[in-house]
């Protein structure tokens, strides 16, 4: 894309102040950068993905309330994470992580593990194990 051609459309970076570097071709052909604002099509894109994460929250949080999942995987979808991420950041197998989203098996977790979760989520211990969901 040339330089003079590159999109400033309104969006979430404008509004924030913020501007996105973008390589682009100046007036020689030769690469460089320059910063935009954004364009309609990349706006539209990131909104919806947004719209798909807030359902995923909404919808964790709807089980977690129901006990149907312990709030692990709320705490999850909310900081955007998947089970390969937290487990690299709680440093347990996967497998493991897993199965502490069943309520029954949170209850019983220790302290020393709660806290693993709660500094992965930058929350308190007992915002954890104290969320229903509601």
């Amino acid at each position: 894309m040339k330089k003079q051609d590159l999109p400033q459309d309104e969006s979430n970076l404008k509004s924030a102040n913020m501007t996105e570097v973008l390589y682009v071709t100046d007036e020689n052909d030769n690469y460089t950068t320059a910063n935009s604002t954004g364009w309609d099509a990349k706006k539209a894109a990131l909104d919806e993905s947004m719209e798909l994460i807030y359902e995923r929250i909404e919808e964790a949080k709807n089980h977690v309330a129901q006990n149907k999942v312990s709030p692990i995987v709320y705490f999850m979808e909310l900081n955007k994470m998947d089970l390969g991420v937290l487990a690299s950041y709680v440093g347990m197998w996967q497998w493991r992580v897993k199965r502490h989203f069943k309520p029954t098996i949170f209850k019983t977790l220790s302290e020393t593990q709660l806290k693993k979760y709660a500094d992965a989520f930058g929350v308190s211990v007992n915002e954890l194990k104290n969320f229903d969901g509601k």
